[in-house]
């Protein structure tokens, strides 16, 4: 009877000792500093023919320790294609710490026309625990077309929009408030009633 019952707390034991590593391994992963990379990009068009392309790369820290000698990195833009304008495709932070974020921008400019496929920023940060440098790559960014044909806008496309979007609200408000104006404004015919009396 014994050894039956030792049986039976066996899985249940070995669901404690495999809780218990996980706990561990857990608790050994959530003291490193986790860095997220948000690489976000916009185009403009240029009156002289080139096109503007701004780069903003944000990093979060959503680890519990500081991450140190952080660097980004974001030389995938080719110079046949891109040329720098203001700001820099490189940037070094001495740390980042648990909860904060830092942002870099640059901006570009292009004559070429076509699409570009950007590659992902990489990001590089030193973790006191571990020799090595660690790594992390920014989030991708869509496929840019560059100097594309752009239908022009027409001069009232705003107002269409704004018609479209608001156009309920204003009629009802507009209903609602004659209806006011019509119950809180003094009839013309009682006054000359009153006159000929």
């Amino acid at each position: 009877m014994a050894i039956s019952r030792s049986l039976l707390l066996l899985p249940f034991l070995l669901v404690a000792i495999a809780a218990g590593c996980a706990a561990i391994a857990h608790a050994s992963d959530a003291s490193v500093p986790v860095v997220l990379a948000h690489k976000k990009v916009s185009l403009e068009r240029l009156k002289s023919g080139s096109e503007q392309v701004t780069v903003s790369i944000d990093l979060y820290n959503e680890g519990s320790t500081t991450a140190y000698d952080v660097s980004l990195n974001d030389d995938t833009w080719s110079k046949d294609v891109f040329e720098v304008v203001s700001g820099a495709t490189a940037k070094t932070w001495e740390k980042l710490d648990p909860g904060a974020s830092v942002s870099h921008s640059f901006v570009l400019k292009s004559d070429v026309k076509g699409v570009f496929q950007g590659s992902p920023a990489v990001v590089k940060f030193r973790v006191p625990t571990k020799a090595s440098l660690q790594e992390a790559f920014s989030s991708p960014v869509r496929p840019l077309d560059i100097l594309a044909e752009r239908p022009p806008e027409k001069k009232f496309e705003w107002a269409k929009k704004l018609a479209a979007k608001y156009g309920a609200l204003v009629s009802v408000v507009t209903l609602v408030g004659l209806f006011i104006y019509i119950v809180a404004s003094p009839s013309k015919s009682g006054k000359s009633g009153k006159k000929r009396r």
